[in-house]
């Protein structure tokens, strides 16, 4: 599994509008056969930062990913609305296809 984080800070007056402004681009990402999952978060310290989170199959899949149209049409829609280049963290993370359990909490009655 490729798994990437990336964190765009947006420029304040776009900050309200950016959900809109990728929505396209989270819908056909999802789309794409070898995507795990796309996930977009606010910052709870700055309101100008958003953190996406996502997966794909393997390194074809994220290849494929980049070289689409709708991920070149949405780097040039992100460039005119972000603040500064976003920051990135991408890496394989064999034998994972998705999300894990987290093994030290879990639901109980109150």
């Amino acid at each position: 599994m490729i798994f990437i984080t990336v964190k765009f800070t947006v420029r304040p007056e776009r900050s309200e509008t950016w959900l809109d402004l990728v929505d396209d681009f989270t819908r056909a990402t999802r789309e794409e056969p070898g995507n795990l999952f796309f996930e977009w978060s606010r910052s709870v310290d700055d309101p100008h930062q958003f953190v996406l989170v996502e997966a794909f199959r393997d390194g074809e899949a994220g290849a494929a990913h980049v070289e689409s149209a709708h991920f070149k049409a949405a780097m040039d829609t992100m460039s005119y609305a972000i603040a500064e280049i976003p920051q990135i963290v991408s890496t394989e993370i064999p034998g994972m296809d998705g999300w894990g359990r987290m093994g030290e909490v879990a639901p109980r009655e109150a």
